[in-house]
């Protein structure tokens, strides 16, 4: 037997086989998220409206961000929004806690992480996602308001995606709202004086955020918003509020 004849073909047959294991691989993750996106529209196509809240997984019970998150998430729920978060610990947390002992449902989007991101217990109803990809698409696909706490890298990607798709359209406007007017100012800063002169946003552009500090103007300012549109949102928080089986039926 011919050894220059055999290896190049048993090579050949080996390059075959991990070709086609790589498209299998892609091809059931390509099922995986499909699975993920029907799961989450039929958990959350009747919760509208809903209010996403980000923010660090970091910050601590005794943090006041964390109590600041509580007190906007109660308040947001009570007024008949549910409330969205990322499930995890921190401000996910405090969002969850605050939205679970108010009027409207508690919602977690959790993320498989190989170190971190362990669900909360204030969750009346909690998804668990395996990529970003499908997760941040639920929620802002199902977010008529966007909240957004301190956060490190993960907060200000998701900020950053929000504010994208507004901007380019790809997403109808939603009020997005930036708690902690001292955390915030240097990125708000920096955007007027390098992003803005440089024509790499527009002006106008600096009006999709507003900084608001107090948890009573934070949902002021989510109702005037859909005051001021007419949209169908208000309707459907106060259809929410009527029912006094709400909170058994989105369990």
């Amino acid at each position: 037997m011919d050894k220059r004849k055999v290896i190049p073909s048993l090579r050949s047959l080996a390059d075959q086989e991990r070709a086609t294991a790589k498209k299998a691989r892609a091809s059931w993750q390509m099922f995986t998220i499909m699975a993920e996106f029907i799961e989450a529209t039929e958990y959350l196509s009747e919760i509208r409206p809903a209010v996403s809240i980000y923010g660090s997984a970091r910050l601590k019970p005794e943090s006041e961000y964390y109590q600041l998150a509580t007190q906007i998430a109660r308040k947001v729920s009570d007024a008949g929004f549910a409330v969205i978060s990322g499930g995890g610990p921190g401000i996910m947390e405090a969002a969850n806690k605050g939205a679970h002992a108010g009027k409207s449902p508690s919602v977690g989007l959790n993320i498989e992480l190989p170190h971190e991101q362990s669900g909360n217990q204030w969750q009346d109803i909690s998804l668990r996602f395996r990529h970003f990809f499908t997760r941040k698409v639920t929620f802002v696909k199902n977010s008529d308001a966007v909240i957004v706490m301190p956060g490190g890298f993960g907060t200000l990607d998701e900020l950053a995606e929000v504010l994208t798709l507004i901007q380019t359209k790809k997403s109808r406007e939603v009020p997005i709202i930036l708690v902690g007017s001292q955390f915030w100012k240097g990125l708000l800063d920096w955007f007027r004086s390098a992003l803005v002169p440089m024509g790499l946003i527009n002006p106008e552009d600096m009006d999709l955020v507003q900084v608001i500090d107090d948890p009573d103007q934070v949902l002021e300012a989510v109702l005037k918003f859909y005051e001021d549109s007419g949209e169908e949102v208000e309707k459907e928080r106060s259809a929410r509020l009527e029912s006094d089986d709400d909170r058994m039926f989105y369990l």
